[in-house]
């Protein structure tokens, strides 16, 4: 059975524009992951991982900033815990951007930090460019939705082993191999999300033994 020779150019196509694809997400992942650390040590320098650093911070947001009253209530209940919220902010921050950077878990990540940066660009509404925390939350929500993690990551590394995980599951990658005067599709690289490779039929011989087909 043969099959339209120019479908493998096609294919062929198709991947290299995935491949560049995934190098862009990588490029976007790491910058977010970058910034992410980056602020990190920024704050540390500044002393805003303290309990009277981190207090004094909300409660200027809380004064100046646009945000909605429940929101404005939920940064009071952050700020009077300080000693308990400065912290896993901290842990947070450092956290995702490590991850972001070296593309581990790169969905879950992702979609973290686009809740959490999107919780900060309300925080901050009204006191700067409206631009400036929406841009890299809206890049987080793409990262995740177009796995990241596949090009210059852990995750690729590790969807080799486990590829149905929903963690880092990859479209399979398609490419050819040439028969006889004919061209013969068959799937290379990561595997499908959640499918499973088809099993042979088996057939019950004589004296209860099985044979496969």
């Amino acid at each position: 059975m043969t099959t339209n020779i120019t479908a493998v150019p096609n294919e062929v196509t198709k991947v290299a524009y995935q491949s560049q694809a995934a190098n862009g997400l990588a490029i976007v992942r790491v910058t977010i992951g970058a910034m992410l650390v980056w602020v990190f040590f920024e704050n540390l320098g500044k002393g805003l991982y303290t309990p009277a650093g981190y207090a004094g911070l909300i409660n200027d947001y809380i004064k100046h900033s646009h945000s909605p009253a429940v929101w404005k209530a939920v940064m009071g209940l952050a700020a009077s815990h300080a000693a308990m919220a400065a912290p896993m902010q901290a842990l947070t921050e450092i956290s995702l951007g490590v991850l972001l950077v070296i593309g581990l878990l790169t969905r879950p990540a992702a979609f973290v930090a686009f809740l959490y940066l999107g919780s900060l660009w309300v925080s901050e509404w009204g006191t700067s460019w409206i631009w400036e925390l929406l841009v890299p939350v809206l890049a987080s929500l793409a990262l995740a939705v177009g796995r990241a993690g596949r090009a210059w990551g852990v995750d690729a590394w590790l969807a080799e082993r486990r590829p149905s995980s929903p963690w880092w599951c990859f479209e399979p990658r398609p490419s050819a191999s040439v028969g006889h005067h004919s061209y013969a599709q068959r799937s290379v690289g990561h595997q499908p999300c959640s499918r499973r490779s088809p099993r042979r039929p088996r057939h019950r011989g004589t004296g209860g033994r099985q044979q496969l087909n």
